[in-house]
């Protein structure tokens, strides 16, 4: 499936948050890809022209994340909403797909529930149900991806252990770019999460009005239990990934992508 015939090109778009960087490959039906929480457009890098090849592919770096700007007020889910929703208006784009993972898939939803008229198509990959027990957990729990930096570089160590152990074993280069992006987002890296954890989305699931289905990464301890969740509450389809883990789109590309352009396809 791997077309390396397809170029991707980067840019940054003015918003009335600062010029909003996104990477692009193809053209024809847009499909604007969000990503997790610290991650970049990097986390879509080697699903771009795979897309690209059928439709447009947009991967954005969310508002205080990558190359766009950091944000002067504390993150929200309805900010960062905001913000992808303003790269839309400024490509001047009426209604697109709207893919999502982890942290993304919950900015898919605000956006698809805050304007519907926008999303055609919504694509929720390791996103799960944010109600009053997923919040409460996850206060209780740790501060995730949160670090101080220290003269010695033990930081680094930091990030990289604790994602370690839910990435596959033999893909460095995986935690290389998450490493590295984590590093550029500084002290947005636990932002998004925090984000997250402090929304209300069971106040917004009745508002959307897309066809929706979830990608469920069976090998993702912290999503994968409670995707049926989301479902029920969609009414959505899901479509399970035998081994997937928290870094699905760029551990497994080519399945990843498949899914979404059969989804698009009807």
């Amino acid at each position: 499936m791997t077309d390396t015939h397809v170029r991707t090109h980067r840019r940054w778009v003015p918003t009335r948050f600062g010029d909003m960087h996104v990477a692009i490959a193809g053209e024809g039906h847009p499909i604007l890809l969000l990503h997790q929480t610290p991650r970049s457009w990097d986390e879509y890098r080697d699903v771009l022209p795979l897309l690209g090849a059928h439709h447009q592919a947009i991967a954005l770096d969310s508002l205080g994340f990558g190359d766009s700007p950091r944000p002067d007020t504390e993150l929200s889910v309805e900010l960062l909403a905001e913000a992808a929703l303003a790269v839309l208006d400024a490509l001047e784009i009426e209604r697109a797909t709207v893919v999502g993972h982890h942290t993304g898939g919950v900015i898919a939803i605000q956006l698809a529930a805050a304007a519907p008229e926008r999303v055609e198509r919504l694509v929720l990959s390791a996103t799960t149900l944010v109600d009053a027990e997923a919040r409460a957990l996850a206060a209780a729990g740790p501060d995730v991806d949160a670090t101080s930096a220290t003269i010695d570089g033990d930081h680094l160590g930091e990030l990289w252990s604790f994602r370690q152990q839910f990435y596959p074993p033999d893909r460095i280069d995986l935690l290389d770019r998450f490493v590295v992006d984590a590093l550029r987002a500084g002290p947005n890296a636990p932002a998004g999460h925090h984000a997250v954890h402090a929304y209300r989305m069971e106040d917004r699931l009745p508002l959307v009005q897309a066809p929706a289905l979830l990608i469920a990464p069976t090998a993702d301890p912290f999503v994968y239990p409670h995707i049926p969740q989301l479902a029920s509450a969609l009414g959505a389809p899901v479509v399970e990934v035998e081994g997937g883990m928290i870094p699905l789109p760029d551990q497994l590309p080519e399945r990843f992508a498949e899914i979404v352009l059969a989804f698009v396809a009807g």
